[in-house]
């Protein structure tokens, strides 16, 4: 009986080192890889390929739940407002909870799913294949020509994504709210323009940069040290999704929470 509570904080103790480690880890190989980014010879060829890779390849995926984001996001919110004859608003209402919160959070999380995995899993498979160690034989520093690449152009690109998830998302609610719904079409579209502040816009395109860095720098840290064959890089490609959606929906609060007080 006395092992017990011995035992008990034993694995306490050794989960949160294991904690510590993986978050030391994550620190030092993203400020490695920031400091690789700015340092000769640069690598163009590279960030274009993670640009389509990350960036091009996600435009029907984000296109396509952007526009059922918004038509859903009108169908809700008209029913709701109606009941209080204010369905008019319906059009600005959509459109700042797009700007602000759902385009950087659903967009970064369907490039999670698709782009995130990708990346984990092509590097974890380099690591078990070895393909990373012969880079490094060859007096190239692999997380300068893999690394890099990946995390400046998931910062460039998800904000872009951002941007057309907002567009199409509100072609969606458009569609919706006044097709459908019978919400009059200049009153729709005139709440949006008077209403709608930059500071909106700007939001969710920082939140954009920030997931996407966030995105970026997860996936490779559990593509880079995966270990132990396929199961291996499936594990790494697992725990690089869910830590990347836990840390994409802490980073919404926290930036949420700082730009509304400021």
């Amino acid at each position: 009986m006395s092992d017990a509570p011995k035992h008990g904080l034993s694995g306490a103790f050794d989960a949160v080192l294991a904690f510590f480690d993986s978050v030391g880890t994550q620190v030092l190989l993203t400020a490695r890889t920031l400091m690789w980014m700015v340092r000769p010879p640069y690598r163009p060829g590279q960030l274009l390929i993670a640009m389509d890779f990350i960036g091009v390849q996600s435009i029907f995926i984000v296109a396509l739940t952007g526009v059922f984001s918004g038509m859903v996001l009108a169908l809700q919110t008209t029913h709701s407002l109606r009941q209080f004859g204010a369905e008019g608003t319906v059009g600005y209402i959509v459109a700042v909870s797009m700007t602000r919160e759902l385009s950087p959070v659903f967009a970064s999380l369907m490039v999670t799913a698709r782009a995130g995995s990708g990346m984990a899993a092509t590097l974890g498979n380099m690591r078990v294949t070895e393909q990373i160690d012969a880079i490094t034989t060859m007096a190239v520093s692999p997380i300068q020509y893999l690394l890099a690449p990946r995390l400046l152009a998931a910062t460039l690109m998800v904000p872009l994504l951002v941007v057309l998830y907002t567009c199409v998302g509100m072609v969606g609610a458009y569609l919706v709210a006044v097709s459908s719904l019978g919400v009059d079409p200049g009153v729709f579209l005139s709440n949006i323009e008077n209403r709608l502040a930059p500071a909106d816009f700007w939001m969710g395109i920082i939140k954009g940069a920030v997931f996407g860095f966030l995105i970026a720098a997860i996936a490779c840290r559990q593509g880079y040290f995966a270990s132990g064959g396929a199961r291996g890089v499936g594990e790494a490609t697992t725990r690089a999704v869910v830590q990347s959606a836990v840390a994409i929906l802490i980073a919404n609060y926290l930036i949420t929470s700082w730009l509304t007080d400021t």
